[in-house]
């Protein structure tokens, strides 16, 4: 049986995965500015770094922003295009192995994505994700990359930057210990350093998808959050919301290859 290529292509990265016999078997990214350029890019490297030739793909499905600049075939292989929340859902649970689930989605912006049973439907989103971090960084801290913002937050500390339950309260409130967060940025100093300011904004986008993610769950009667996409492979990304199951009741799941959800998706789609 031939080799089934789901491709992802973003604004600035396009991911690669190939599934055979319903197994992710290979997968790569490639950096580039221009999607069309992004995605033949990929396809090259993906079939030279894993010895394959053009015969033996049986088919191409393409999703994220940048499919709509593909047309035709690409490589004369059979090439189809595949809606990307659709994607997004049948990644998330083929990785989690979950049934009725939220599956999140974090790039530039994240979308969530319900999944119930065999009905996958897009119920919203938020302009908040890693466009949010690494602007607000470069106005704050001069810095863009997605890197170096990482390596500064490792070392900062929340205490000069959010406004937590102990610091307005003597006790803890309901379920909230004295380190939840009561305010992202409401204690904000002087004293901050780079390095705090860089956690800060990695705490504050965090949590306002975990947030979001928890009450998209509620209102869908589901427990299961599945978080999906680049920012969920982010090392602080699973305490922050391991915190976030004790205060939501829910079950954040973090699951192997969740950067390459959506282009996993779009190979199950050819299934």
């Amino acid at each position: 049986m031939g080799l089934t290529i789901g491709i992802d292509i973003g604004g600035s990265t396009t991911k690669i995965v190939g599934m055979r016999d319903g197994q992710m078997i290979c997968s790569i990214r490639v950096r580039a500015d221009d999607p069309v350029t992004s995605a033949y890019g990929a396809f090259g490297k993906f079939l030279a770094d894993n010895g394959l030739e053009l015969g033996e793909i049986a088919e191409v499905l393409c999703t994220g922003v940048g499919s709509s600049f593909i047309q035709g075939d690409i490589y004369g292989i059979p090439t189809r295009k595949v809606d990307e929340f659709r994607a997004i859902g049948l990644g998330g649970r083929f990785l989690s192995g979950c049934g009725d689930a939220i599956i999140v989605s974090m790039g530039t912006g994240t979308a969530f994505v319900k999944v119930e049973g065999e009905t996958i439907c897009h119920i919203g989103g938020t302009g908040v994700g890693g466009g949010t971090l690494v602007g607000l960084c470069d106005k704050m801290l001069g810095v863009r990359g997605v890197e170096h913002i990482l390596h500064l937050a490792e070392k900062g500390s929340l205490s000069n930057v959010d406004l937590t339950i102990g610091d307005i309260s003597k006790a803890a409130i309901s379920n909230m210990d004295k380190e939840t967060t009561a305010s992202n940025f409401g204690k904000v100093s002087d004293m901050a350093a780079p390095e705090d300011l860089a956690l800060g904004v990695c705490n504050l986008v965090f949590q306002t998808v975990g947030t979001l993610a928890a009450f998209s769950a509620r209102g869908a009667g589901i427990r299961d959050v599945v978080l999906t996409g680049n920012l969920a492979m982010v090392p602080m990304a699973r305490k922050v919301f391991s915190d976030f199951e004790k205060l939501y009741d829910a079950r954040f799941i973090i699951p192997d290859n969740a950067d390459f959800a959506t282009a996993l998706g779009a190979a199950l789609a050819g299934r």
